[in-house]
């Protein structure tokens, strides 16, 4: 019964985050990681962060920017092809720490912005830069489940409206963890068993995502950017905690 009430409680967290409210997401793996393997409790939560994805994609459906998400997968392909071949040689704290130094460059740089007497005006949508950093985002999550940072780094100086930041960066990933469900079933990350018991915990993954995105909607778009920025800091925080700490 304890199982169930956390990894409900986790299944919850992801929704909310998947439906717009930031950082939630991050702590459901260690949350499931106190009844079994963290490798195992991300293979589990895996299908309901697609099934939260998809519902998501039809919340936010009717705004995202098509010329980011052009520019960006074919490099988040790129990335998870490449982590597939890597993941054996490459050291998963050297991309934690990679991941959490793009966190810090991208928040030092927003607090510089904040206190310069004129406001940065807002970038453009780039390809080469586009290429670069989705390629980065599919690698990082592949690797350590931490792609946010970098597609972070590349979107939030663009300043995009609210509700097309929120459609833009749920159809990226719900692409990019749709990606990751072959190389996970060949670890035996993803099994019958816990397909089935993924099965039963969508509801709360759903709820969870329709309630983030109510959430999500209300919140002013100056709090609701602070809020993304503070998450980006928590995670950049906790990657480097994980690294020093183990």
């Amino acid at each position: 019964m304890e199982f169930w009430i956390v990894a409900a409680l986790a299944a919850f967290m992801m929704g909310l985050s998947k439906g717009g409210v930031p950082m939630l997401a991050m702590l459901s793996v260690p949350l499931m990681s106190l009844f079994m393997d963290p490798a195992l409790a991300a293979g589990l939560l895996l299908p309901l962060y697609i099934v939260a994805d998809w519902y998501a994609v039809y919340l936010f459906r009717r705004a995202f920017s098509v010329k980011l998400l052009k520019i960006m997968l074919p490099g988040a392909v790129a990335g998870i092809v490449a982590a597939f071949f890597a993941v054996s040689v490459v050291p998963g704290d050297a991309i934690k720490l990679l991941v959490a130094g793009i966190g810090v460059y991208y928040l030092v740089g927003s607090v510089k912005g904040r206190f310069a007497k004129k406001a940065p005006a807002p970038r453009e949508a780039d390809v080469p830069r586009g290429v670069f950093w989705g390629t980065l985002a599919g690698f990082t999550s592949y690797i350590s489940h931490a792609g946010g940072p970098p597609f972070q780094a590349y979107v939030l100086p663009q300043k995009l409206d609210k509700m097309v930041y929120l459609g833009t960066v749920t159809i990226f990933f719900s692409v990019v963890n749709l990606l990751k469900v072959p190389p996970y079933v060949m670890a035996g990350q993803i099994t019958g068993a816990s397909l089935g018991e993924a099965v039963w915990l969508a509801p709360f993954a759903l709820a969870g995502a329709w309630s983030g995105s109510r959430v999500a909607r209300w919140l002013p778009e100056k709090v609701f950017y602070l809020l993304v920025e503070v998450a980006l800091a928590v995670v950049s925080a906790k990657l480097v905690w994980e690294v020093l700490v183990g």
